[in-house]
């Protein structure tokens, strides 16, 4: 059996895959590895959008890495100082040197007598094709496409005669000042847009079709800053992570449990903040239960003072079609801009766009069900970080990356050279995402499915996934593995206990 380029080859060096490396070499350091990075730099998300003030719409105790503290003041980051954060880690642990930059992976293939995996690449400013293989694939690319985000095709729209923009491709040279700007969209990227635009443009105008949840949360986080004033950082960091998650819990678990009662207390506290002249029962009252799509956060009521201030405003709506100086709605209301911005979601695509072929055959994502939320049925070794809904991504990020080099170390002990869950009997199907948001149901079609029962089960919960995950038995039945001098038509290897020392 020849041996492949590297042990693992990380895709994507944002967020998550500068965390996967870092786990990689500091639980498994004999293991030789690279990052893919389709872009010319470090940051994924985080260098993409250069939209006026991205932010995260989750606090930095939770979706920074558990093994770096956020040190900042700011628990609702602005996107420069969250690229900051993922560059450092990067730079402090040598993961920098690690990565190929200008790898856009097209294609991987496994090839079962060889147990490898060839990675084709494309360089996409030279043209240039690059082929590396590696025994693990762990994919890290996130789960919406690079090329551009989703935008609807709106009736009259090439009548506009002014400027129409996605967030994901925000111009540099964009000039809004003394502008009136229209910005599509109710999501966590409009309602960080509406705020930030307004500081400078004439006026903004938030157009929905339906409202959303809208909740307000300091953009500090006292408590936070006050432990780190007199305790090591990784212990306040550790103490404030810990609480954050618990709440988190709490309040979705409050919000499946009881719908009614926390719809009231959310639309209760946009009426404490908007005041009693504003129509919060047409603007922020959705016809929805709480997380069936995510909650939007908007630090320190930016959203709420910028619309009470007047300088921006909120009109739902359907669109009828774009004129020459607007927007003319179905209402017969019309919408004067100069700019208008499609913040229209993200385009949803499963292990970023890439082309999975199994020993000659093409993997169809909708055909088959993930495993735990990071493997998926009939693909041998490949890991895949997909963080939660509800909570912070890296949350899931980080267990992933636990189960991955528990996984790897244990392969190594019992000499096994290839892993692949298979299913047996009856699992059932139902959606990899249970939730409701447009971006979402568009294409789960298109993406694997989840059983009924564990492990075929995801879980929205990340208590239980240190358990599913962190401390999984890895001989549960459904992972079948091939030894080292075991021909792949053989069969699988025989189970073995998980010692202790993992």
């Amino acid at each position: 059996m020849s041996n492949p380029d590297f042990d693992v080859l990380i895709v994507g060096a944002g967020l998550s895959g500068i965390g996967a490396a870092y786990h990689l070499q500091e639980k498994c350091p004999g293991k030789s590895y690279a990052i893919l990075e389709g872009r010319d730099a470090i940051g994924g998300t985080w260098d993409i959008f250069r939209y006026p003030g991205i932010r995260s719409d989750s606090d930095m105790h939770t979706l920074g890495y558990n093994f770096k503290p956020w040190e900042e003041r700011k628990a609702i980051a602005d996107g420069p100082s969250i690229l900051k954060y993922v560059r450092d880690t990067a730079v402090e642990n040598g993961i920098d040197k690690r990565i190929r930059y200008n790898h856009l992976v097209r294609k991987v293939s496994w090839d079962s007598p060889s147990a490898t995996w060839t990675v084709e690449s494309e360089d996409a400013k030279t043209g240039a094709t690059h082929t590396l293989t590696c025994r693990f694939l762990y994919m890290c690319s996130g789960y919406y496409s690079y090329e551009g985000g989703y935008k609807p095709d709106f009736p009259g729209e090439d009548s506009f005669k002014g400027t129409i923009v996605h967030p994901q491709k925000w111009p540099e040279d964009l000039d809004y000042k003394d502008k009136k700007v229209v910005v599509i969209g109710s999501g966590a990227t409009a309602v960080t847009l509406v705020p930030e635009m307004a500081k400078d443009a004439a006026h903004v105008t938030m157009l929905q079709r339906s409202p959303t949840y809208v909740v307000s949360r300091p953009a500090e986080d006292a408590m936070a800053n006050r432990l780190r004033s007199f305790l090591p950082s990784k212990l306040a960091y550790g103490l404030t992570r810990w609480r954050n998650v618990l709440f988190q819990m709490f309040f979705y678990n409050l919000a499946r449990k009881k719908p009614e009662k926390t719809k009231d207390r959310i639309i209760g506290m946009a009426k404490a903040e908007l005041g009693p002249d504003f129509d919060v029962d047409t603007h922020f009252t959705p016809a929805y239960n709480p997380w069936d799509q995510r909650l939007c956060l908007v630090p320190d009521s930016d959203l709420f003072l910028s619309l009470k201030e007047g300088s921006s405003s909120v009109v739902t709506d359907h669109i009828e079609t774009f004129t020459e100086t607007g927007i003319k709605l179905k209402s017969g209301e019309t919408l004067d801009a100069d700019i208008i911005v499609s913040a229209t979601g993200l385009q949803l695509v499963f292990l970023g766009g890439v082309d999975v072929v199994v020993d000659g055959e093409a993997v169809k994502a909708s055909d088959i069900h993930g495993y735990r939320g990071v493997m998926f049925e009939t693909i041998p070794n490949l890991a895949s970080t997909f963080g939660y809904t509800n909570a912070s991504w890296t949350l899931k990020a980080d267990l992933t990356a636990d189960f991955v080099t528990r996984l790897l170390k244990y392969m190594d002990r019992q000499r096994f050279v290839e892993v692949r869950p298979v299913a047996e009997g009856e699992i059932g199907e139902e959606p990899w995402l249970d939730f409701s948001s447009g971006y979402v149901t568009r294409v789960m079609d298109q993406f694997p499915k989840q059983g009924r029962e564990l492990p075929w089960k995801l879980h929205q919960n990340y208590v239980k996934d240190i358990f599913l995950l962190r401390h999984a038995n890895l001989n549960d039945g459904v992972l079948k593995f091939r030894a080292v001098d075991e021909a792949p038509e053989t069969g699988q290897g025989e189970s073995q206990e998980v010692v202790a020392a993992e």
